[in-house]
């Protein structure tokens, strides 16, 4: 409880919670956009290759990927906030709390990069095109959801919300 009264304090300050060393800031934004990315990357594909399986249009499995993207990123945090002993209720609320923005921002970039790459939404998955632009659209996904997910976590909000549940 101490960490969290220390972080309320530095909430209201306007301080970024550093925990000690001025880069680490950056360094917890950077592990909660790779976690968001993880969950992505998997919804994303296992989407991707269920469409593809099904005969579905780009627009269908793409709203599948989106969805999967969603789900599997929420899961993982669920699991890590269950494993911290909270109920499912609560980790629910936590997991919504923490990844909604960072996942959408994610998928918007993502989808975008691959949506206005030249050929990609036609590429196969046994296509070399399909996953150097999946690559591509998720690094890209990664550096911009990282400022993002660095100026949630200075305020209290997103993956900060999950890190009280740690420690």
């Amino acid at each position: 409880m101490q960490h969290d009264a220390h972080h309320a304090h530095d909430t209201r300050q306007g301080h970024h919670a550093t925990h000690g060393d001025g880069g680490s800031g950056w360094a917890m934004a950077a592990r909660a956009t790779l976690h968001c990315l993880t969950g992505c990357a998997i919804g994303e594909i296992l989407g991707m290759v269920v469409g593809t399986a099904l005969g579905w249009g780009n627009v269908q499995t793409m709203v599948l990927a989106i969805v999967l993207a969603f789900l599997f990123g929420y899961a993982l945090t669920l699991r890590s906030v269950l494993s911290s002993g909270v109920g499912l209720r609560a980790a629910v609320r936590v997991a919504l709390a923490a990844d909604t923005v960072s996942i959408a921002v994610m998928e918007l970039i993502d989808n975008g990069v691959i949506a206005l790459w030249p050929g990609a939404m036609d590429a196969h998955l046994s296509d070399a095109m399909f996953w150097t632009v999946l690559a591509l659209a998720l690094a890209t996904a990664f550096v911009v959801t990282t400022p993002v997910n660095k100026w949630m976590i200075g305020r209290g909000k997103g993956h900060a919300v999950v890190h009280r549940h740690h420690g």
